[in-house]
């Protein structure tokens, strides 16, 4: 993967070295006094009181639908199907609970396997996500998905190879890619503090009850039972959502005793003959639904230290997408706060900001790795791509009501002063000082991370190639404040 995706600011500029004066501690914190007025900040306390998890997981698990290549809300559909169909069969509410949450992360681990997705087919790893979830056991229709999503773009002889590879080693293949994910997802889950169960529901995920599923080959009852209620929620929600009702009622019916429980497909189908089941799963009020779908007597509060964790952790789902980035947002994270610290930000802030800098590329799970990871340059179709990636940043967190701000300051980070950024060209009386911090961190951290083409650019030389882009594209105070956090480390 080149650097294009996080240097691009710098381009324009690179060529041309800029004479500056930067500040010192004493101006720097005049500076930002000044500069104060920006922003109307609301205390980090206030915020997070008025939070509840449901709503910050349903809404980040909008993340890991556009990794699925999913129509928005796929997995809060899953949870209002899968939930029906453990209230049917009667299950205590402490495993409800467990349940809810299985649904709506079921996804956790997918983004791990989308760069070898990409690497072993040739293709855009969010059409074959997309597709992937619609194929069943039937060799032809095996066969036809292989064929369709096997290096379209590239040339015949390269193309031949890898679909000759794909059916020599499919089995080994397919093992490889679910295994990745569902460890990841299981211990994704554990970082967000959620229990054994929950892991075991995810990890399990794509197990079928013939045994004939992965990673484990788990048969009938020795598979979870939150992992076979949200895989049949899974596939009933992937097909009414391409053909309506009937087509997914179908598709049960022909998976039932291979890929389904038939005692939960039963209970599904006794829930599902509700007409308001079926309303309420294409209707834009389910999110308001799921909300409340929520078992009361197990709500978990939400304090600082657990947003903190779940921050950190869904950093950790966007940089499993690309081998390229292990590490870029939790140190995107701590250049933030570094920076914070120079310029005088007051603790709980810089706190808040910390959280905002670690899914500041959270928009980029909605990118294909065929074009994060692209060698080469980008053409004009495939930068567009990835110039989405900061909007899809700002609209998953804007839907937690209560990190409006937060979704504004990280989806800005591409903004440049001089105007000529993305998404929306903001020009510097609009860029807000807690953006500038994290895009001078995030600059900071794609120029001296080591790369697998490239080792590790060293600091001095980072800072002269980020020093010619100060005024237009960078933040002189905010860069001033790297240079100051940088000099207070240890040799």
């Amino acid at each position: 993967m080149s650097v294009h995706v996080e240097i691009s600011m710098l381009q324009p500029f690179l060529l041309v070295r800029r004479r500056m004066d930067f500040p010192n501690q004493e101006s720097l914190a005049s500076m930002n006094q000044h500069r104060a007025h920006r922003s109307a900040h609301v205390p980090a306390s206030t915020a997070v009181s008025s939070l509840k998890l449901s709503e910050l997981i349903s809404a980040l698990s909008h993340a890991l639908d556009i990794t699925e290549g999913q129509p928005a809300g796929h997995c809060v559909r899953c949870c209002w199907i899968g939930m029906h169909i453990g209230r049917g069969i009667g299950m205590p509410e402490d495993q409800l609970w467990e349940l809810y949450y299985t649904l709506l992360l079921k996804d956790l681990g997918c983004s791990s396997n989308a760069a070898r997705i990409c690497e072993l087919y040739l293709t855009d790893d969010l059409d074959f996500k997309k597709d992937f979830k619609t194929v069943g056991d039937s060799l032809p229709q095996v066969l036809a998905f292989v064929l369709k999503h096997t290096g379209l773009k590239s040339g015949l002889a390269e193309r031949f190879r890898a679909v000759l590879t794909i059916l020599k080693d499919g089995p080994e293949i397919a093992q490889e890619l679910i295994a990745t994910r569902c460890q990841r997802g299981a211990e994704i889950a554990r970082l967000l503090r959620f229990s054994d169960g929950v892991a075991a529901g995810i990890y399990s995920l794509d197990e079928h009850y013939n045994g004939n599923g992965k990673p484990e080959q788990l048969r009938g009852e020795a598979i979870p039972l939150y992992a076979r209620i949200a895989l049949l929620a899974q596939v009933i929600d992937v097909f009414h959502t391409a053909d309506g009702k009937q087509a997914a009622l179908d598709e049960v019916s022909s998976r039932t005793g291979g890929w389904f429980d038939p005692q939960l497909v039963e209970a599904f189908e006794q829930v599902s003959s509700s007409t308001s089941f079926w309303e309420v799963l294409a209707s834009p009020t389910i999110y308001r639904e799921i909300i409340l779908l929520e078992p009361p007597a197990h709500e978990v509060p939400l304090d600082d230290d657990y947003l903190d964790d779940i921050a950190a952790a869904f950093g950790q789902v966007v940089d499993s997408k690309s081998p390229y980035t292990s590490g870029h947002s939790a140190r995107v994270a701590l250049y933030t706060d570094m920076i914070g610290e120079a310029m005088g930000l007051p603790l709980e802030r810089r706190r808040w900001l910390k959280r905002g800098a670690l899914l500041h590329d959270v928009g980029k799970l909605g990118v294909s790795n065929s074009v994060l990871d692209k060698p080469g340059a980008l053409d004009r179709d495939e930068w567009e791509a990835v110039k989405k990636h900061a909007q899809f940043t700002e609209d998953i967190l804007s839907r937690i009501t209560a990190f409006s701000e937060l979704a504004r300051v990280a989806g800005a980070h591409h903004e440049r002063l001089d105007g000529g950024g993305y998404p929306r060209g903001l020009t510097a009386e609009n860029i807000c000082s807690e953006t500038r911090i994290i895009t001078t961190a995030d600059i900071f951290d794609a120029i001296t991370a080591a790369r697998p083409y490239r080792g590790a650019i060293p600091i001095p030389e980072a800072l002269e190639m980020m020093g010619k882009t100060v005024g237009t594209a960078l933040d002189p105070v905010c860069f001033a404040a790297l240079k100051l956090a940088i000099s207070r480390l240890p040799e």
